[in-house]
């Protein structure tokens, strides 16, 4: 059994890494998350300005909004500008532990189980600090962080609170990047 692991995590790692994400040893980690969560004070858009590599973000003017349904859910809608050409899709946030309101799942296909959105601190109004997380076997873990910002940049104060609130929770955001947050209304 320990030969055939070996194995995967030699052929699997090297394309995991091409993608942008990096795998850590052992399952995801239990972060604190935002106390006292308010889901409906979280509605509205979110612009993403600093985060850690994903294959599945590859553009810039990165925006999510979310708008509150009927049912407690929320409609979420993804954009960004790839090639010039504005790329969006929409998806689906719940709560999934009424114990913990800041735990939240997002899916972006009805064949796809929930993924993990975790807000771990936000002030509503102008920032908030998410974490995802997604087990591999339970023997490693790939992440993914985001500090968001309501408007198009956050001052660097702003971004320094977010990362040491990931430090205090041993989340590794040195690898954390940029998002080009410029001319996104011009280009498209």
């Amino acid at each position: 059994m320990k030969t055939q692991v070996c194995v995967l995590l030699y052929w699997l790692l090297p394309l995991l890494q091409v993608k942008a994400q990096v795998p850590h040893w052992g399952p995801c980690p239990e972060p604190e998350t935002q106390s006292a969560f308010d889901f409906k004070q979280f509605m509205g858009s979110w612009f993403e300005i600093t985060k850690l590599p994903a294959q599945f973000e590859k553009g810039r003017c990165i925006e999510t909004n979310f708008t509150l349904q009927f049912d407690g859910t929320a409609r979420v809608i993804s954009s960004e500008i790839l090639k010039g050409e504005l790329k969006t899709i929409e998806g689906t946030a719940v709560v999934e532990d009424k114990r913990n309101p800041a735990k939240l799942g997002i899916s972006f296909s009805y064949v796809l189980p929930y993924t993990p959105y975790w807000i771990l601190s936000t002030d509503y109004g102008s920032w908030a600090v998410v974490y995802s997380c997604t087990d591999i076997l339970r023997l490693f873990h790939l992440d993914f962080a985001w500090i968001l910002g309501r408007g198009r940049s956050l001052p660097p104060t702003s971004v320094a609170h977010g990362k040491e609130i990931f430090a205090k929770n041993k989340i590794d955001v040195s690898r954390m990047v940029s998002t080009r947050q410029d001319d996104c209304e011009r280009d498209v």
